[in-house]
């Protein structure tokens, strides 16, 4: 999965576009990798732009949860703007709000990750 990167500042700006489910969990954690090893507390921070993503499966949800443990470990910072109203849905249903923070918008992620 390609993931479209910006650089605001000390932000690195991903955007996935389409699903994350059975079929594209796999490459959509590899293409993160190298951006989760520079997130760091001395590093970038990470903002995952999701408005591109129609839905997410909870294949999709465990490459997330292992995305936010790595960070967590290396003390970086890492939030998740733009969800799609299915996409936002799952994530509150499966409570994934309380992992992530999670903005409206990628300004305000970049602002509250400043």
């Amino acid at each position: 999965m390609k993931l479209n990167s910006r650089l605001e500042g000390n932000i690195l700006i991903l955007a996935p576009q389409g699903r994350i489910d059975h079929a594209s969990a796999d490459a959509f954690s590899a293409a993160l990798l190298p951006h989760l090893a520079e997130c760091k507390s001395d590093g970038t921070a990470l903002v995952l732009d999701f408005a591109g993503i129609e839905y997410i499966s909870s294949v999709g949800l465990r490459a997330l949860m292992l995305a936010a443990r790595q960070v967590k470990a290396q003390n970086g910072h890492i939030a998740i703007a733009a969800l799609t109203p299915v996409v936002k849905e799952v994530f509150e249903i499966s409570r994934f709000n309380l992992v992530y923070k999670v903005f409206d918008s990628v300004d305000e992620a970049v602002k509250g990750l400043s």
